[in-house]
């Protein structure tokens, strides 16, 4: 009867309450609401930064109240139905007073909770009288319980109605501490650590870590208001929220008492994804991994697209459960999509990218507010100061300050490449600290996203520095780290040119994709793509070894996206005749044309389909008649042009064609190449 909730899968001050059914027997019922209640009592113990008058006066009421329903049950074995019209209400009231305690005992919203210590006290005494008013329509008179039960029922009525909740005084004080201050922030004036310590100590927040969950669900608070479609009510004071938060992360703790999730994702989510089986990441409607999770006020959740169209067609009900819905309302369950990202990651799964991705990350353009674009302003040119003035530590934390701070928001990169971080970060790479090199290496890679960032790395002869990292990072994840920077700076052509000439980066990134884990791999892989957009690259890549080892990697290798990625690169290399030769030499048809009918990826079959085509172009009549000797490569191309890419379906047709004419060719005269050798293709 009871539903646990789940606070990652709804928005926080929201009470999806459910009315109990109207079927349900008395006894089931009250059975229920004691148990709610009991729920209820049991927050009691946790902490309470804001509202905590509010909060012993509600524990008061629904402890009495739970005295009086206990005795029901003891002296009543079957209540009459005339008892549902009450315990139905008071189920409800339950049920959203328990979403209230949930949130006002939430871990990360205590800043957000004291913001709205008004709007919560309020609803304390929405609650609390809705309360009282279903014990207002409970038979009394009918009931057979002690006197002294029937007086405590008419003394909570009557407390209840009479009750006043209101914010705490000290409440009041903080939130209006707080306003003042992100008023400075606006004015650009710095504020006192001090005071910022006595909000931090009022609601609770000593730690790093603290400071660090409050960050976090304010930008996920920040996303789905964004997200949402509804005019942006409460962003702006989010978004000051958000700036204040990281602010004090960075100023106010000297000590990352907590080791971050983002110096060692790949054991974490190894460690937390242990037991989740796949099924259980499908959607119940379109049986395929969802992209976008929402979860309905059932509880159950769906991939949006789905539940959509489920809408759409019609119906108002939880496809699962068959519920008439109360409310069409789709709440983002992040920590569920955060799941199945790291779920398709670590087992190759490709998942079609949420329609919402671009608009969510364009939002990160700006602050959101004043006060929170002042804020890491000064935090920006704080981290400059420690990056160049600070001891080992305080550089060490400030790369890694920076790495964080730059891994989901544009404004973050920019304020902190116009800050002048760059330069000290490449200084870093060169250090003798394995966990701060990493930190600046991962710091840049995040800047490198940033189109400026990307001139600034150069002129500051940064890519000597991050080669150097490639080739003899002190981690391996510092060695990723400087492969994935390489193919952001490979954007531009310049320096496409530059890494090129660089005498250790191909090679190093050929060795990392031999030597490295398979996230080592994708990244060299796509910094190899990159560079073979400039064609004075070509050879070095060849020069390095590419051909055998992206062959064996396709023999060996179980992940579809490594598969994927190294077909690319043998297709860039193909379009010339040096690439085509040296992977003809190798023997790679026969597993070009196995990959092409087993492989799942659409992706994968086009580059397999791209990397053929170069092939039989350059290869000439040799490559054409081993391929018309293999019947299972017609019914690939053939498939190809219904169910690919337009791209992948041109050129099955292309090569369908060159098949063709080679064999009305062969059958009437001598064999010659179908296309002149000098000739060659372009994937792109």
């Amino acid at each position: 009867m009871i539903q646990k909730s789940n606070g990652s899968s709804r928005r926080i001050l929201t009470c999806p309450a459910i009315h109990p059914c109207d079927s349900i027997s008395p006894s089931t019922l009250l059975s229920s609401l004691i148990d709610l209640g009991r729920d209820i009592c049991g927050y009691r113990s946790k902490f309470f930064s804001v509202n905590k008058r509010n909060a012993r006066q509600t524990f008061h009421q629904i402890t009495n109240l739970l005295l009086f329903l206990q005795e029901i049950r003891n002296t009543t074995s079957d209540p009459p139905a005339p008892f549902v019209l009450s315990f139905s209400e008071l189920h409800l009231t339950f049920q959203k007073l328990r979403f209230l305690l949930e949130d006002c005992t939430r871990d990360g919203a205590r800043a957000w909770m004291m913001v709205n210590s008004d709007r919560v006290a309020n609803q304390f005494q929405i609650l609390i009288r809705g309360m009282a008013t279903g014990l207002d329509v409970f038979p009394l008179s009918t009931v057979d319980v002690s006197n002294e039960a029937k007086e405590l029922v008419e003394l909570i009525i009557r407390q209840a109605r009479k009750a006043t909740f209101d914010s705490d005084p000290e409440d009041k004080k903080a939130v209006k501490d707080l306003m003042r201050i992100l008023n400075q922030f606006e004015e650009g004036t710095r504020p006192d650590p001090a005071e910022i310590k006595r909000i931090l100590g009022h609601i609770g927040i000593h730690k790093w870590r603290d400071c660090n969950k409050e960050v976090k669900f304010l930008d996920s608070e920040i996303e789905i208001e964004i997200s949402s479609g509804e005019p942006e009510r409460e962003s702006e004071l989010l978004s000051s929220l958000m700036g204040f938060m990281s602010y004090c992360r960075c100023v106010i703790f000297d000590f990352i008492d907590s080791e971050s999730p983002d110096l060692n994702s790949s054991c974490n989510c190894n460690e937390a994804l242990k037991g989740i089986n796949g099924e259980d990441l499908k959607c119940p409607i379109s049986l395929e991994m969802m992209s976008d999770p929402v979860t309905l006020s059932t509880g159950h959740t769906y991939d949006r697209r789905s539940i959509l169209k489920w809408f759409n067609s019609g119906n108002a009900t939880c496809p699962k459960t068959g519920e008439k819905l109360t409310s069409t309302e789709l709440v983002p369950n992040l920590v569920l999509k955060a799941m199945i990202q790291q779920f398709c990651a670590g087992n190759g799964i490709a998942v079609v990218a949420s329609s919402r991705k671009n608009r969510d990350i364009s939002r990160t353009t700006n602050a959101g507010s004043l006060a929170g674009e002042e804020a890491i302003k000064m935090l920006a040119e704080f981290l400059v100061n420690k990056l160049v003035n600070g001891n080992g530590e305080e550089m060490n934390k400030s790369a890694f300050e920076i790495r964080v701070l730059t891994k989901t928001s544009i404004f973050n990169r920019s304020c902190l490449v116009e800050s002048g971080t760059i330069p000290p970060l490449l200084k870093l790479l060169l250090c003798k600290d394995n966990n701060t090199q990493e930190n600046s290496m991962a710091a840049l890679l995040n800047l490198s996203k940033h189109p400026k960032s990307k001139g600034v790395i150069v002129e500051n002869h940064g890519l000597g520095s991050i080669v150097h990292v490639l080739r003899k990072g002190l981690k391996i994840e510092a060695q990723q780290h400087a492969a994935a920077t390489l193919f952001y700076l490979a954007s531009i052509q310049e320096n496409r040119v530059l890494i090129g000439e660089n005498p250790e980066a191909i090679p190093s990134l050929i060795e990392l994709i031999k030597k490295g884990n398979d996230r080592c791999k994708r990244n060299a892989l796509v910094a190899i793509f990159g560079l073979l957009t400039h064609s004075g690259n070509h050879w070095r890549v060849l020069a390095a070894g590419a051909v055998p080892l992206l062959l064996n990697l396709l023999k060996d290798m179980e992940r579809e996206d490594i598969v994927t990625d190294s077909l690319a690169v043998l297709a860039t290399l193909a379009e010339k005749i040096d690439g085509a030769v040296a992977i003809l030499r190798r023997g790679a048809l026969p597993l070009l044309v196995g990959i092409l009918s087993s492989s799942t990826s659409r992706t994968g079959k086009e580059y397999c389909v791209s990397l053929l085509l170069a092939l039989c172009v350059n290869g000439g009549g040799d490559v054409v008649a081993r391929l018309v000797k293999n019947p299972s490569l017609m019914v690939s191309l053939y498939s190809q042009l219904g169910q690919g890419t337009s791209r992948c379906s041109k050129k099955a047709s292309a090569i369908i064609r060159i098949l063709h004419d080679y064999h009305e060719k062969s059958s009437s005269a001598s064999v010659t190449p179908v296309l002149p050798r000098e000739r060659f293709v372009h994937v792109s």
